[in-house]
């Protein structure tokens, strides 16, 4: 999906952001779509998508599953990439893209530390000095990706503002990049932000329904599912997920959303479900926000889904109503991380949970479903054990 002239998809989307960044976005906006394209820069891109990050990742068959619901549910599974998440296929291309346009250091923003390890590990890759921005609370609750960020040579920058989370990080990255404009590449770790990143951050992401397409027909004889189910915070793994599927109308697109304790409560993160148009880090999308505008603070058990906003691709798709989006609180996503769990031995991260409880929750109809497995769980045990006990 492209955006206009503008930067805009629909009604939402553009570049909100101070003078001193213009001339950045500007270089972005030019450069990036001549290097992505260029033969030299897309055989180094798809190279080290096959020999660093592990793809192709298999479409597979969770038949204990599938017999549990009543129906054929596919996993793509994005948690058997390196450092753990489809994380890295974003980093991979924006590093290149980096190196590219002669940045000589990254910084970053993290929620769940999947971004900020996949980060780490491309700027060790590249030799690349890194600066990861994370909220002091995801810190705590995330601690054994910030020591795999400081082992791979990161520099751990804590977020000690509003809610200690995503939404703060990002503040703090933003700021950063301000002072640092002229040698610093922001890898921004979803769709949001100030063009041209939504767009951007969703081309290094296309590969994922690529694949989900070109093995349906491989290893399943089917041209298209009946359903593609991803979960979505900032939406890089979902729209991944639905790109090569969005000109498809007979396929059903299902985005979920974390309602956290629930959508009648103040401790949410059901953005497309409550929330209102509005601008946040760089872009119009749509927020949590109060009457006067100010942004709520969102709530979630996962980490990675924490976010007041959405990308404005994800807005515009809810708009016109192309994704259906459904909102998993938290208890659910604990129930269907254990389900998968005990029937097919793979734990899956929070936020990839919150998909997973859309097959018991919110699952649309037909016989065959993609679940997109967008991380692993060895991040999240230690929440699952406090949840669970143990």
């Amino acid at each position: 999906m492209k955006a206009d002239a503008r930067g805009y998809f629909g009604e939402f989307g553009g570049a909100f952001v101070p003078e001193m960044l213009r001339p950045n976005l500007e270089e972005l906006k030019t450069e990036y779509p001549r290097i992505v394209n260029s033969p030299e820069f897309v055989a180094e891109f798809d190279r080290l998508l096959r020999s660093y990050a592990g793809r192709p990742t298999p479409l597979y068959h969770a038949a204990r599953l599938s017999e549990v619901i009543g129906r054929r549910v596919l996993l793509k599974r994005e948690d058997l990439l390196h450092t753990g998440a489809h994380k890295i296929n974003n980093t991979l291309g924006q590093g290149l893209l980096a190196k590219y346009l002669g940045k000589t250091r990254i910084i970053a923003e993290t929620g769940a530390g999947q971004h900020g390890v996949a980060t780490a590990s491309v700027c060790a890759l590249l030799g690349l000095p890194c600066v990861v921005y994370m909220g002091e609370r995801d810190i705590a609750r995330q601690a054994p990706n910030v020591l795999r960020m400081k082992m791979l040579g990161a520099e751990v920058r804590a977020a000690t503002s509003g809610s200690r989370t995503l939404k703060d990080a990002t503040n703090e990255a933003l700021r950063d990049w301000i002072t640092s404009a002229e040698t610093t590449h922001y890898i921004i770790g979803s769709v949001v932000g100030p063009h041209p990143y939504p767009e951007m951050v969703a081309h290094f992401h296309n590969v994922t329904s690529r694949e989900m397409r070109e093995q349906l027909q491989s290893d399943f004889g089917l041209e298209n599912p009946d359903s593609v189910i991803a979960c979505v915070g900032g939406g890089s793994n979902a729209i991944g997920a639905f790109a090569h599927f969005l000109d498809q109308p007979s396929v059903q697109l299902i985005g979920v959303e974390a309602a956290g304790r629930g959508v009648d409560t103040d401790e949410t993160a059901a953005t497309i479900t409550l929330g209102t148009p509005g601008v946040l880090h760089g872009s119009r999308t749509q927020l949590l926000q109060t009457e006067d505008g100010q942004v709520q603070e969102a709530h979630s058990i996962s980490a990675g889904l924490d976010y007041p906003g959405i990308g404005p691709q994800h807005a515009h798709l809810a708009a016109t109503g192309r994704v259906k989006y459904v909102s998993i609180t938290d208890a659910q996503a604990i129930e269907a991380a254990q389900q998968l769990c005990r029937l097919e031995g793979i734990i899956p991260a929070l936020e990839s949970a919150h998909a997973l409880a859309a097959l018991t929750h919110a699952l649309p109809e037909g016989e065959t479903h993609i679940v997109n497995l967008s991380g692993r769980g060895d991040k999240d045990l230690g929440t699952y054990m406090e949840v669970l006990g143990g």
